[in-house]
């Protein structure tokens, strides 16, 4: 058996040889592991390949071999590669040939079921065994849409990092899978050894904020292009970033932009550092932000809702402050978008408190007898309301959570609509129930149909109105 492990970013290297450390990766230790680089960055010309990144080859000793599907369907990007049906056979055996794999049986480890490479190396190795990694927030978040069956049924594990202690994946949580956890020290393992590599550029740059008597990295993330605030708000954001750092006391900011956002100028965000008396250094980098905290040292790690910040809490033990999150949990839509359980467990952990699951006692400054719920009872409530039928196991933790919720829990993190359509605690009272209903009949229907009617079925208020 040959095992094709796919990874679509440097931090995924990472996860998987700290999964191999751990003696966690699923198949039998003597057979053949082959990580395919597959760069998932929306300009791969401009960050640069994986592979050659600094010390990417100590992190790269754990497998057999190291492929990049990138090099082999240039100038498609590994994302774009989705072969019609009648390619697959032609596929199979093109890989076969072009990367050695003969006529054994293949396994394979993806970071994805639901796009591209991923699903394209599951239909071309039709008959392979499937787990999936994962090595951020949305892990633990549910399902995005339910799998086709010839590929749920392949399904064998997942394998994820364990970024926030004892919190439990959603993620295909419906298909009652094996579930492993890599440990955090593990990952901080195969950091640090990555970062004994020296690398002229990082190094050049971090030399310029040598020894600061405080500092703090600041993590972009491409918020503009997922369209969840505009390019303006994200600029605000990131002043409201340099705020915080100011007020904390840092006295040098280090700014490292997502690798997959747009390069949108950024010395405004040194000019308004400068004018409140810090120095800042941006890090246009492909380094990750794991290599930089393990090489700087912050004091302070600062974003919105970036994996890193759980990273910089959980693996490296740095303080994390998040910005922003109140405005995200309010414009992201529709309810089951994959990024609301990220920011939910963010703005939970760093903004309110709450409860982790691994943690003692109440949070800080929690007086006794008014403690929060447990993260964990918020996640399970968040991922049902956003995957109902997927997730109707969780709904008694639903309707437990939100009975006991605070007024500021549920307007937070849920939509009073969402919970009336599923006749949870927190729904709207009968009369502004139909008045929402209401709401949203197109004005030129709603104009037709009597007052005394409002509170009619939408079907019943239709049929009124023809």
């Amino acid at each position: 058996m040959t095992q094709l492990l796919l990874a679509s970013t440097l931090y995924q290297c990472l996860s998987l040889a700290a999964a191999d450390d751990a003696g966690l990766l699923p198949g039998d230790a003597g057979e053949e592991r082959i990580l395919v680089l597959a760069n998932s960055s929306q300009v791969p010309e401009v960050t640069g390949r994986l592979q050659d990144t600094a010390g990417f080859d100590r992190v790269a000793a754990r497998f057999d071999r190291v492929l990049d599907l990138g090099d082999l369907i240039y100038p498609r990007r590994p994302p774009q590669f989705g072969p019609q049906h009648e390619e697959l056979r032609m596929w199979q055996t093109l890989l076969r040939s072009h990367w050695d794999l003969g006529d054994e049986p293949v396994s394979l480890v993806l970071d994805s079921v639901h796009v591209n490479p991923g699903i394209a190396l599951s239909r071309i190795f039709s008959a392979a065994p499937l787990v999936v990694h994962s090595d951020g927030l949305m892990v633990y978040g549910p399902t995005r849409k339910a799998l086709a069956p010839e590929i749920a049924q392949r399904l064998d594990g997942l394998l994820y990092l364990d970024l926030v202690p004892g919190l439990a994946p959603q993620l295909l949580r419906e298909y009652q899978l094996p579930v492993t956890a890599i440990p955090a020290a593990a990952l901080r393992t195969v950091v640090t050894q990555m970062t004994e590599t020296p690398d002229p550029e990082l190094d050049a740059v971090l030399g310029r904020v040598a020894a600061p008597p405080t500092s703090a990295l600041i993590l972009g993330q491409y918020l503009t292009e997922l369209r969840l605030i505009t390019r303006e708000e994200e600029t605000e954001l990131h002043f409201d970033m340099l705020l915080t750092a100011a007020e904390r006391g840092i006295s040098t900011c280090i700014f490292k932009p997502h690798p997959s956002a747009g390069r949108a100028s950024t010395q405004i965000l040194v000019d308004e550092a400068n004018r409140l008396g810090m120095d800042m250094v941006v890090l246009d980098l492909p380094a990750p932000a794991e290599v930089v905290m393990a090489k700087a040292r912050p004091d302070l790690v600062i974003g919105a809702f970036s994996t890193a910040m759980a990273t910089a809490r959980y693996v490296f033990d740095i303080d994390a402050a998040a910005i922003g999150t109140s405005l995200l949990l309010e414009r992201i839509t529709p309810y089951e978008n994959s990024n609301r359980v990220p920011i939910t467990i963010v703005d939970a952990l760093l903004v309110r408190s709450l409860w982790a699951p691994a943690g003692q006692g109440a949070p800080s400054g929690q007086p006794d007898g008014q403690h929060p719920a447990p993260l964990q009872q918020l996640v399970d409530a968040v991922a049902y309301c956003m995957q109902p039928v997927n997730l109707a196991s969780l709904r008694d933790h639903a309707v437990g959570f939100l009975d006991s919720a605070t007024e500021t829990e549920v307007t937070r993190y849920f939509k009073r609509r969402r919970l009336t359509s599923l006749d949870l605690p927190g729904a709207l009272p009968a009369g502004r129930r139909a008045l929402a209903l209401a709401s949203r009949i197109p004005p030129r229907v709603r104009a037709k149909v009597p007052r005394k009617m409002r509170g009619l079925s939408r079907r019943a208020l239709a049929a009124v109105a023809e």
